[in-house]
């Protein structure tokens, strides 16, 4: 309640103006409450978001497999082939700051739904594709596109219903993703090398299994705050935010290097160490992913804080990528593709967490969130194809490639670590 103010009128009586007291009520009613951090709601939105990363990383990370299957059924270069794969997740992103926005604004529904139609239309469209371009409009552009309209509104509006328990929510979402990049892969891999079901319906299957797995995400997912009616299309204070710029460079950099094993590992297998079946490989990379998207996410919550985690854990992905130059045996690689699994996926899960906090204003993080993933998408684009063409400008070495992605990570994990003390000054126990 707010408090009555007298007001004397002109004929010496004294009435109660209340209307401070209707604006007080009214700035309670638009401030927006604390998040439940708890609840059948809040942990039904985290299961709907772990299905949301099956289906959009889920899909990027199990990449691997179509690389392989489609360098050798095309007849175009890794580098080519990459660039499919490169460029979904480039929407993904990119798509991120226009749907972020339209979810702050209220349009959360329709831009969801509109997600997940152009996810199924570029899968069941993939299909029916024979030619290289062909797969790219449709895997590439289509699907992209859809990922995009689903994945950044999601993840906006899952904060909505975290505060303490964020990162974990966020990472036992995010574990979706390592799901995904066990199932699709290995669902790809088994119908077409080996149950003769061939490619378009191999495709189809994956498309019927996104449209069960998305019904109850169209029916119960749902914002908690009002809408934000007002207010542009990015947020012009973030450009003045100097944690928010290091973090947004750290994303950058690190991403740049990051879907370097996603991409190649399977290749590299074949080619350098002469392992018949990558697709093992591939399933280990993506399946320790589970326990590297929950576990440190648990860490950070509890004891030490999401951006204190993030930065020793960037610099040990670019420790372990850096050590990948000398790996020379499939035991080696199978020991590489565990650890790297485990790191590799506690970035995937930390880096989307610390970026809803990246605003001191709940009701523009979806526009600030957007925001990042839009910047983010640029080195998500390059960073495979950059990749692709060192190794083949090196006659199919992967040293420089290696070399590359690893030194992108660190220079990204210096960073996030300007962030932290842009963020909280030098004192390094204080828990960000």
């Amino acid at each position: 309640m707010g408090f009555e103010k007298e007001v004397e009128g002109p004929d010496g009586n004294v009435s109660c103006d209340t209307d401070e007291t209707v604006l007080g009520s009214q700035e309670l009613e638009d401030k927006p409450s604390d998040p439940p951090d708890g609840g059948f709601t809040a942990w039904m939105h985290v299961l709907l978001m772990h299905i949301i990363f099956f289906n959009t990383w889920g899909v990027a990370n199990g990449y691997g497999v179509f690389q392989e299957y489609y360098t050798q059924t095309l007849g175009k270069s890794q580098s080519s082939i990459s660039w499919i794969g490169s460029v979904q997740v480039f929407f993904l992103f990119s798509i991120g700051a226009f749907s972020g926005r339209l979810t702050d604004a209220g349009h959360f529904r329709i831009t969801f739904a509109c997600g997940v139609f152009l996810q199924l239309l570029g899968i069941f469209m993939t299909s029916l594709c024979t030619a290289y371009w062909q797969i790219f409009l449709a895997q590439s552009v289509c699907l992209g596109i859809g990922n995009g309209l689903t994945f950044c509104p999601a993840i906006a509006v899952l904060s909505q219903y975290f505060k303490k328990y964020r990162a974990f929510a966020v990472g036992l979402s995010a574990a979706g993703a390592a799901v995904g990049g066990l199932v699709y892969p290995v669902l790809i891999n088994q119908l077409i090398f080996h149950d003769n079901f061939g490619f378009p319906w191999t495709l189809r299957i994956m498309g019927f299994i996104m449209l069960a797995t998305y019904i109850p995400c169209l029916i119960w997912f749902k914002p908690r705050l009002p809408p934000r009616k007002t207010g542009g299309w990015t947020d012009k204070t973030a450009f003045s935010d100097v944690p928010f710029l290091f973090f947004s460079l750290s994303m950058f950099l690190n991403f740049w290097g990051l879907y370097f094993a996603f991409f190649y590992l399977g290749t590299y297998a074949r080619d350098k160490i002469g392992i018949k079946e990558p697709i093992n490989l591939l399933m280990v990379l993506n399946g320790v992913g589970i326990v590297g998207r929950t576990l440190p996410t648990i860490v950070a919550d509890k004891w030490v804080g999401m951006l204190n985690m993030l930065i020793p854990t960037s610099f040990a992905a670019s420790l372990l990528v850096f050590c990948w130059a000398a790996v020379s045996s499939a035991v080696g690689l199978y020991a590489f593709a565990i650890v790297y699994g485990l790191i590799a996926a506690a970035l995937q899960a930390l880096f989307p967490a610390v970026a809803t906090t990246m605003t001191p204003d709940p009701s523009k993080t979806g526009t600030r969130v957007g925001m990042i993933l839009g910047f983010v998408s640029f080195s998500t684009l390059t960073g495979p194809a950059i990749c692709g063409a060192i190794i083949e400008r090196q006659g199919g070495s992967y040293l420089g490639a290696q070399m590359f992605a690893a030194s992108c990570i660190l220079l990204g994990a210096l960073m996030a670590l300007a962030a932290r003390i842009a963020k909280a000054g030098p004192k390094f126990m204080v828990k960000v």
